[in-house]
């Protein structure tokens, strides 16, 4: 396999590893680069197959690399980037897919190194891929009194995550935490009218409930970016810990959402808020684009305005009887969703997020007058409580409020599933937070992880 006539590539595997060579230079994100223009074009089977490459490789990619390394004739030599990837492409199909056929991984991966123009390492791409597809594939662990070094080993996590989470949440938690992460997350999309469910049955989408909200549906089957209701704006694909923030927020009739983009949160606050003007900030404007179409495409588009600007320096006059300051945070609690955050951030990395965050936070209180929401999709305490904590500690105005009582609200409208009321009710910590951690509903549904504060200006 490593001489002669390269073995065509097929799409689904050129598509992935050009992905991976993207996210790898830092260039964009595993998500938004599977639905582009390219990715799209490919026919249904290709779609699926490059998907379960690029994110398959990126959650197994610590222990790919590791069992590479070993079977590299110089284990500690430098290995070119786009040799590392048709390595780990064709690991992880050896090692994880159990239909694809081990001449096709080998075979393709040799394509690819040779296509990238290294034709010489093609050798001992098939020398290493061999001596894989030699090995046992790897069994499914159940124990659950492994250490943090074991448990960060067997499910590709960085040691220092995993030890952070035990030690804060406890090591059962951080097992539910890890093993969430190698799943694929399911699809979950936002139904606000009854006729839209009947409408995408119609064209053979299969849905179940949600498992926090009513609201919400899962996609059990069925290719919902080809319906007529995705391509007009109407159906949005949103996670529920996220739609679960907006909810929370709760009413006013003037509205700022600070970090809007990409604007899932914005429109839910209007659906809540029928009466409410809505004015949605970005400050990225690649981001602010994209943010302006969906806005427009929506029937809340006359609602809500949409702004480019730093919600670090909001106006200090209060001028919003409702604020949501949904940060940019690290996105620990979504690794499942964006597996290549635990390749990319650094412990440092947290104090970076917490100082925005607390000038983000800062930014909101000034602008509020009445209810500030603060939320991350962050597990860590650097950007959640000590975020809350400094910046209320210089602002004796506010003060923070128990979630429970939105919650109980919410529950008794029925916007809550029994499940997901009762989880939740139970989450609440002593200074009233909210903190769901990944895989607390895995036995019924899949759900990220996410932190909510609720701040109220005093009386």
């Amino acid at each position: 396999m490593a001489t002669g006539k390269p073995a065509p590539i097929s799409p689904a595997r050129r598509e992935a590893f050009g992905i991976l060579l993207e996210v790898e230079h830092g260039h964009a994100h595993s998500d938004d680069l599977l639905r582009g223009a390219r990715v799209s074009a490919l026919s249904a089977q290709d779609r699926n197959l490059c998907t379960t490459l690029v994110m398959g490789v990126l959650r197994w990619q610590i222990a790919l690399d590791a069992m590479i390394r070993t079977l590299l004739a110089k284990p500690n030599a430098r290995v070119d980037l786009e040799i590392r990837i048709a390595l780990r492409l064709g690991a992880f199909q050896l090692q994880h897919l159990d239909r694809i056929p081990a001449h096709a991984a080998i075979g393709e991966s040799v394509a690819l190194a040779k296509h990238a123009g290294h034709k010489f390492a093609s050798g001992m791409v098939n020398a290493v891929l061999r001596k894989i597809a030699a090995q046992a594939k790897p069994q499914p662990f159940s124990a659950t009194d492994l250490t943090p070094k074991e448990l960060a080993e067997a499910t590709a996590h960085p040691l220092w995550l995993v030890e952070r989470w035990a030690a804060r949440y406890g090591l059962e938690a951080a097992r539910c935490i890890c093993e969430h992460g190698q799943r694929q997350p399911e699809l979950t999309i936002r139904v606000d009218d009854p006729a839209l469910e009947t409408e995408l049955s119609s064209e053979g989408i299969r849905l179940e409930p949600g498992v926090i909200l009513t609201a919400a549906r899962r996609v059990i089957s069925g290719d919902v970016t080809a319906t007529a209701a995705f391509r007009s704006g109407r159906l949005r694909i949103q996670e529920e810990g996220s739609q679960l923030i907006a909810e929370l927020a709760g009413h006013g009739t003037r509205i700022l959402d600070c970090c809007a983009a990409p604007g899932g949160k914005t429109l839910i606050l209007a659906e809540v808020n029928p009466q409410a003007q809505i004015v949605a900030c970005e400050i990225s404007p690649a981001r602010l684009e994209a943010l302006s179409k969906r806005v427009a495409m929506s029937p809340y588009a006359e609602r809500i305005q949409v702004l480019q600007g730093n919600a670090e320096e909001l106006d200090a006059e209060p001028g919003y009887d409702l604020v949501l300051a949904d940060v940019p945070c690290s996105g620990t609690g979504t690794l499942g969703r964006n597996p290549e955050i635990r390749h990319r951030l650094q412990p440092a990395d947290l104090e970076r997020h917490h100082q925005r965050q607390c000038a983000i936070l800062r930014g909101a209180l000034r602008a509020g007058k009445e209810r500030v929401i603060y939320s991350t999709c962050s597990l860590e305490p650097e950007e959640n409580g000590e975020v809350v904590a400094e910046v209320l500690a210089g602002a004796p105005e506010w003060r923070q409020v128990s979630a429970t009582g939105p919650l109980q609200k919410l529950r008794d409208e029925g916007r809550l599933t029994p499940a997901g009321a009762e989880s939740l009710l139970g989450r609440v910590s002593a200074n009233g937070s909210l903190t769901l951690l990944p895989g607390a509903f895995d036995s019924e549904g899949s759900a990220d992880g996410f932190f909510i504060a609720i701040l109220e200006k005093c009386s």
